[in-house]
């Protein structure tokens, strides 16, 4: 497997080469706020980690409590340079949702700001567990230079240690920790610039996802560091802001969600914007219309190029790549060193033919260790060196990756399969509909049927009827919805991703209603 040349055996390496090479570059930028160079963030990241190592010592696991900001980006580096293996966390767990999480991280501290110590407190007293807190606001690390002179003389940590505890799955049963190596963290990053290869101390990337999510690391923070160029970073997302960080900040690259790249097609800014800079856009997460993309790129006159991941493959498995053929509607081709397959859904052994549908299976070198203290939920997941991603998906001739749905989204209606993912490109061609998730639905009669919950585009107007009507015109008769529910905004998940558990729930409610 070929990598170029700025490979490094794990982050922590790239931010001293980063630091030596461009000290006085950005780095971090947080928009309305504050730049910090290459020389600053490796001090702090040094400063960090002398007091975690003072206070926790190593090979702990380390809890990162923390909104979108530098203070983030200076903890994660600092945990890392520390020995120590970092557990993100969503800033906006409550403390229900925090308590679910804490006895299976068993974390030595978490570093956490005063906006979030009060969920973090009640969740330690419920599952009477006491992590250190280390408060952000309170921290004097920065301008500690006895931290600094003490963090520089660490050694980084060894590419087999475990540098990250990612908590998935959390909106469809109990929160699993995805364990994740330095190796495997390092591998990915260099995979994926071998597809969308970023130059060195040019990039300003643009981040507007929570930077606690797989997707944030993979294709800004460390793509940023990786090539020395500096991460901006939006605090909280608007479209607005984003639109004119764009232009500001001179973004040259930046990762979307589809939910994102909705709001800013939608926006009234966004016609008007200097796209100028911009030389490409990401988006993951979650598949993206060929609707809006392709509203989009009329516009900005910026490819879009889509990728598919996820954080038990320590983020990416698959993108469009940036020098090469790029399919509208497809999620790309595997990274080097990643083999792709789609099996049958029954026993997930027997290889589909090209344009046949079936479960996605992946092996490569940026799988996850396993699930923290699941050895059953690993088990089902990784077997016999494959990682079953329980997506469903076709190759195409030129070994192109198209999703077509979750295998537990499937429906089965009057003994076909139907994929939720057809339903939604169909309504996504209708000109009122901005976003659209459908479901299947218990129906005496078919076993199941369809439904839809939709959102509109401003000032669009339109009713279930005609939406119904325009789905008969564009699918076989059993794959049109029975109902299609208006709503204000769809549910989403913590991530931003469209949350479809919480979209069946509402149809459900309305269908008995």
């Amino acid at each position: 497997m070929h990598f170029p040349d700025r490979h490094a055996e794990t982050v922590v390496h790239m931010l001293r080469r980063a630091a030596e090479s461009a000290p006085a570059s950005d780095a971090v930028v947080v928009v309305g706020r504050e730049r910090t160079t290459y020389r600053e963030l490796s001090d702090r990241v040094a400063a960090w980690a002398a007091r975690i190592v003072a206070v926790c010592g190593a090979k702990n696991r380390i809890g990162i409590l923390l909104p979108n900001g530098s203070h983030v980006v200076d903890a994660l580096l600092g945990v890392l340079a520390s020995g120590n293996q970092a557990v993100l966390l969503n800033p906006g767990y409550t403390a229900r949702e925090l308590t679910a999480i804490l006895p299976d991280a068993d974390m030595q501290a978490v570093i956490t700001s005063e906006a979030q110590i009060a969920a973090l407190q009640d969740a330690m007293c419920a599952t009477a567990l006491g992590p250190v807190v280390l408060n952000v606001d309170e921290a004097t690390v920065r301008a500690d230079p006895e931290l600094v002179r003490k963090g520089l003389s660490f050694l980084p940590p060894a590419v087999e240690e475990l540098a990250l505890l990612q908590f998935t799955g959390g909106t469809t049963g109990k929160p699993k920790g995805v364990m994740l190596s330095h190796r495997a963290l390092t591998m990915n990053i260099c995979q994926r610039d071998a597809l969308l290869p970023t130059r060195p101390g040019v990039e300003r990337i643009l981040c507007m996802t929570p930077i606690f999510h797989a997707y944030a690391l993979a294709m800004a923070v460390f793509p940023a560091l990786f090539s020395a160029g500096a991460l901006v970073i939006l605090p909280r997302y608007r479209p607005e802001a984003a639109l004119s960080a764009i232009a500001e900040q001179r973004i040259t690259l930046f990762a979307g969600t589809p939910t994102i790249y909705n709001g800013l097609v939608a926006h009234p800014e966004f016609r008007s914007t200097n796209f100028a800079s911009l030389r490409g856009a990401f988006s993951g997460a979650a598949p993206l219309s060929v609707e809006v993309l392709t509203s989009w790129e009329q516009v900005a006159h910026v490819p879009i190029y889509e990728g598919y991941g996820l954080t038990e493959a320590t983020a990416v498995l698959t993108f469009n790549p940036m020098i090469g053929k790029r399919k509208p509607g497809s999620v790309g081709v595997p990274l080097p060193g990643t083999e792709v397959q789609v099996v049958d859904v029954e026993t997930g052994r027997v290889p589909q033919a090209t344009g046949q549908v079936g479960e996605v299976r992946a092996r490569g070198p940026q799988m996850m260790e396993g699930y923290r203290n699941r050895a059953r939920d690993t088990a089902a997941i990784l077997r016999d060196g494959w990682l079953y991603t329980g997506d469903i998906g076709v190759l195409d001739e030129d070994g192109y990756l198209f999703l077509r749905s979750r295998k537990s989204d499937m429906a089965i209606v009057s003994g076909y399969n139907v994929y939720p993912r057809e339903i939604e490109e169909v309504l996504y061609l209708h000109p009122a509909v901005l976003e659209a998730i459908a479901v299947g639905l218990p129906d005496k009669y078919r076993g199941e049927c369809i439904g839809a919950l939709i959102s509109l585009r401003p000032g669009a107007q339109t009713d279930a009827d005609d939406l119904i009507a325009h789905c008969a015109k564009n699918l076989a008769k059993y794959k049109v919805p029975t109902m299609i529910e208006v709503a204000e905004q769809l549910p989403k998940t913590a991530a931003g991703k469209l949350d479809r558990q919480s979209a069946r729930q509402v149809l459900l409610n309305r269908k008995v209603g």
